[in-house]
């Protein structure tokens, strides 16, 4: 219980820069990964390492700079492979659960919680790519060739980690009429049956899904645009590894709410203490004798 307590949010900046710093990293290397490719598993048809090396110079954003040990990628390449470990590392163990988290905190948690982190800024990004669009579509008359695409990218990531990070909170929709009615040995063999499902059913994507994801990757392909992006290069194998991060997830569920002795999903089982923290912070005036809850509260006169 001390270690819950110690890991509640206390609304550092760390908390948001660390995964600011980690989405330049990985942004980075993403944009330059035909560069590793090239270096370290180039392609043995001579033709597909012609395209993947072209398609790497078009796009390298430091092309003025050599590459370090005769390869393709550069300094900046290099320090942004570095830091996106080191900064994921950071993360995880500054991160903090805020108040309204559900309290679970095993290293997986952990790394759920911050990859909901890193989701967080990703909206941000997303948010501040739409409205610069916006600003110069309609205001400047002069709209870019890159922001579509580069929303469609981001919002792919934002809807697959939210997921991870949804598994971690227990807040996907759930039907509890039948779970809520029976006793708590029941509801853990339903626990176990539907975390069976998840795994079977990553374990069956992954498997079906391998080969052409790995195609994809290694052929670095592209949206086919103007700007050009490797959505399909990217977001088939992150389909595949987010799925594998949520079935993982769902055990450590399955795990930490075993011992539980009593588990409720239904409105009855409202966080009540969260309710008046909730409150507190609105304040008196903006509590109305309708809760939201479904509750009746009396306000002051």
């Amino acid at each position: 219980m001390g270690d819950m307590m110690m890991q509640v949010r206390s609304g550092s900046p760390v908390e948001w820069l660390v995964p600011l710093a980690f989405i330049l990293c990985a942004g980075w290397v993403t944009w330059h990964l035909p560069a590793f490719t090239l270096d370290f598993v180039p392609p043995t048809d001579p033709s597909q390492f012609d395209k993947l090396s072209a398609l790497f110079k078009r796009n390298d954003v430091s092309a003025g700079l050599s590459g370090l040990f005769g390869g393709f990628a550069d300094i900046i390449d290099w320090l942004a492979l570095i830091g996106m470990p080191v900064f994921a590392f950071i993360g995880v163990r500054t991160v903090q659960r805020a108040g309204m988290e559900f309290e679970s905190w095993k290293p997986a948690d952990r790394l759920a919680v911050f990859i909901g982190r890193v989701t967080m800024m990703l909206i941000v990004l997303l948010t501040g790519v739409m409205l610069y669009e916006v600003l110069l579509r309609y205001v400047f008359e002069a709209p870019t060739l890159w922001a579509n695409e580069m929303s469609l990218w981001l919002a792919g990531f934002v809807f697959l980690c939210a997921g991870l990070y949804a598994m971690q909170q227990r807040s996907h929709i759930r039907i509890v009429l039948l779970y809520d009615a029976v006793p708590r040995w029941a509801q853990r063999i339903f626990d176990v049956i539907s975390t069976s499902c998840i795994c079977i059913f990553a374990f069956f994507l992954c498997y079906g899904g391998y080969g052409e994801a790995f195609d994809k990757f290694y052929r670095w392909e592209t949206f086919g645009t103007a700007f050009d992006p490797p959505i399909p290069a990217t977001m088939k194998p992150l389909v595949l590894i987010i799925v594998s991060l949520v079935a993982l997830q769902a055990v450590v569920n399955l795990i930490s709410d075993w011992s539980k002795e009593e588990v409720h999903y239904g409105g009855e089982d409202l966080d009540q203490e969260e309710i008046e923290r909730i409150k507190a912070q609105v304040g008196t005036e903006g509590v109305s004798d309708i809760d939201v809850t479904g509750q009746h509260t009396s306000t002051k006169d």
